[in-house]
């Protein structure tokens, strides 16, 4: 079963369960809203008001209240220096069709149930999201600073290695050179005699 009802100078076509967004109402979240300018109602019989379907009904639930986006308005007059930006939010009520009733009395009532909308719920919440992600970051941070302070130790060592292993090959290299400069002097002193010995033995 459907119907068509009209409400803020607007017609809509609902269904038993469906969500329609509707001008603005004064009604309060949770409440239930009778909706009385049924103009027509269809299904196994169809009844079509002259304006309205009398004995008919559309019960709904406001399940929210909040403004539609933004929509900006730009004007521009030419050659006039002439130029204005303006937004507008149109505030705009939810409604849950919990039942339809005909003429008749035959009623058609929603398989779910209506989910109400908080805003001031939803901005908590999100809240509470947001600190929820902020304290993940700076654990993550925490822990990178540690790992990175961690690391530097490592390098130190490694560090010491390289001196230490520095340290072997500068002495390793000293040792050479003294053993090669010995050598080379034993060999000096080694000529030295012969070279003596040699003028001795000509005299």
């Amino acid at each position: 079963m459907y119907a068509i009802v009209k409400t803020g100078g607007k017609q809509y076509k609902v269904q038993a369960g469906d969500t329609v967004r509707v001008e603005k109402l004064a009604n309060e979240l949770g409440s239930e809203v009778n909706l009385d300018e049924v103009l027509v109602i269809g299904g196994a019989k169809t009844f079509i008001g002259q304006p309205t379907v009398q004995n008919a009904k559309v019960t709904a639930i406001v399940t929210r209240q909040t403004k539609a986006p933004k929509v900006l308005v730009f004007k521009k007059k030419r050659r006039q220096g002439y130029r204005k930006m303006q937004g507008h939010r149109q505030l705009f009520t939810e409604l849950f069709i919990s039942e339809i009733t005909s003429p008749e009395g035959e009623i058609s009532k929603a398989s779910n149930s209506a989910v109400i909308v908080d805003p001031q719920k939803k901005a908590e919440r999100m809240a509470k999201l947001a600190e929820a992600k902020k304290e993940a970051k700076a654990s993550g941070k925490k822990t990178e600073k540690k790992a990175a302070k961690k690391k530097p130790a490592a390098k130190k060592k490694t560090a010491a290695k390289k001196s230490a292993a520095k340290k072997k090959t500068v002495a390793k290299k000293k040792t050479a050179a003294k053993k090669k400069t010995a050598a080379k002097k034993k060999t000096a002193k080694k000529a030295a005699t012969k070279k003596a010995t040699k003028k001795k033995s000509s005299k």
